[in-house]
């Protein structure tokens, strides 16, 4: 197959026409032009290449070199180490905004005016509050249930719960499902936690702010108000900035996916919850303390980058998927883990974690590769200063995660363009044979 470029302008059915591909196709002689439109070429134009019945596909596992949606959601720049959200960059975000306003401009577009912002606030505080089939579901698990597989659960039963969960509002309506479903999110998490320790859970505060709110629901004892720490609420509302949405990854991917059947949000985010739950998606922060703990001391840490270098150990928090250069979130999130580790006196894991990435940085086996540290490499450090069990370490990634991919399941769900995901396939098994009785199989 012979490929030829043409920038000259030719008209192509995307937004942004770039030009044709002219494609020989060396089996028939054939040549297509195909258009080019935001660097790519649509898979039904490829189809038309055809030297028999069926059309040519591509063959893409995992995705990596296939867009399957536009999006004016998040926009990220591996290469450069550029992340922002409809526009504003992450360091911008991060440094003033809150959460909450973050969510509020992934789901709508733009950054909520001061009146709309109270609204917003208020509609989110008081949607988390859970009924008793709520609290019975969560209480239905054994003690020690991961924490995901109860907010799993528990996501997929909020249409059973709350009916008006699974309708879409009348025309012209406001949707109150975004932000019943970030509240009863953060709800679900609190919930699942309290009960691994056996302890009840603990109702919504309204006048707290969002992150405020969920420690209240971790950690607040019987008969005391609970007094928030602002270092930690700061640092916990960066982080979940951070995590908020991540363009297509695994898990939104999955929400897309499934929302394409017209499935309700609820249903749709519990798929992203399963997908997060996975090791090589949202456990990456507990297998860089895992590492860490493994490592033992600083003592320990050439030695170990020797055997990373060797292929004997893996070095997890560093490198990314899609970022080429240093995660631009890595040098957020890394301020505030020095903050919230100073108030818990600091971590014995801490020189270790600075050690591995000064030698990473200075290292050019690790810089060649450019294997940086990652949003992961520090956010398990806060968590676990903060207390929190390796095992709900994935939970606090879905809690903010939920903006994104109630976001992404809006934007997909008003895609004219979208149909339900139904991918072609390769298939490699036998080929036509004849049924034979059991009695007459040898």
């Amino acid at each position: 197959m012979t490929v030829q470029h043409d920038h000259k302008g030719a008209k192509s059915a995307g937004e942004n026409p770039q030009g044709t591909l002219s494609v020989t196709d060396d089996r028939t002689g054939e040549t297509y032009e195909l258009p080019v439109a935001d660097g790519t070429v649509r898979a039904a134009d490829l189809n038309k290449i055809k030297a028999e019945e069926i059309g040519l596909a591509s063959y893409d596992p995992g995705l990596v070199y296939t867009a399957t949606c536009r999006s004016a959601i998040t926009f990220l720049d591996g290469d450069a180490g550029h992340l922002a959200h409809r526009g504003y960059p992450i360091e911008e975000l991060a440094a003033q905004a809150t959460f909450i306003e973050v969510a509020h401009l992934l789901l709508n577009g733009e950054l909520p005016k001061a009146a709309d912002l109270k609204a917003w606030e208020r509609a989110v505080a008081t949607g988390g509050t859970a009924d008793e089939h709520l609290h019975k579901l969560v209480a239905s698990f054994p003690r020690d249930a991961h924490p995901m597989s109860i907010m799993l659960s528990a996501m997929g039963a909020l249409p059973a719960v709350y009916p008006e969960l699974a309708q879409a509002p009348a025309d012209g309506e406001p949707d109150p499902r975004p932000a019943r479903l970030i509240a009863l999110g953060s709800t679900i998490a609190a919930m699942a936690y309290r009960h691994g320790l056996g302890e009840a859970p603990v109702a919504p505060d309204t006048e707290l702010s969002f992150p405020g709110n969920f420690m209240s629901m971790m950690w607040k004892k019987d008969g005391q108000p609970y007094e928030v720490d602002p270092r930690v609420e700061k640092a916990l509302d960066v982080l979940w900035i951070l995590h908020a949405d991540h363009e297509q990854n695994c898990s939104t991917n999955a929400v897309r996916s499934v929302g394409s059947s017209g499935v309700d949000p609820c249903s749709a985010v519990a798929a992203g919850v399963a997908a997060l739950y996975g090791p090589l998606h949202g456990g990456a922060n507990e297998a860089v303390l895992n590492m860490l703990r493994e490592i033992g001391d600083v003592s320990n840490v050439a030695e170990f980058m020797t055997h990373v270098k060797n292929g004997e150990r893996r070095l997890m928090g560093f490198g990314h998927r899609v970022y080429k250069n240093y995660d631009p979130r890595a040098t957020i999130i890394k301020k505030y883990a020095m903050d919230v580790l100073d108030i818990a006196d600091g971590s014995p894991l801490l020189d270790i974690a600075l050690e591995l990435e000064k030698i990473a940085l200075d290292d050019d086996y690790f810089v060649q590769r450019r294997l940086y540290p990652n949003v992961d490499f520090y956010s398990g450090l806060i968590y676990q200063a903060l207390g929190i069990p390796s095992k709900m370490f994935t939970v606090m990634f879905a809690v903010p995660r939920v903006s994104g991919w109630v976001a992404q399941w809006m934007e997909s769900a008003a895609d004219p363009e979208q149909k339900i995901v139904r991918p072609r396939q390769i298939y490699t098994g036998a080929p036509t044979r004849t049924y034979i009785p059991a009695q007459r199989r040898d």
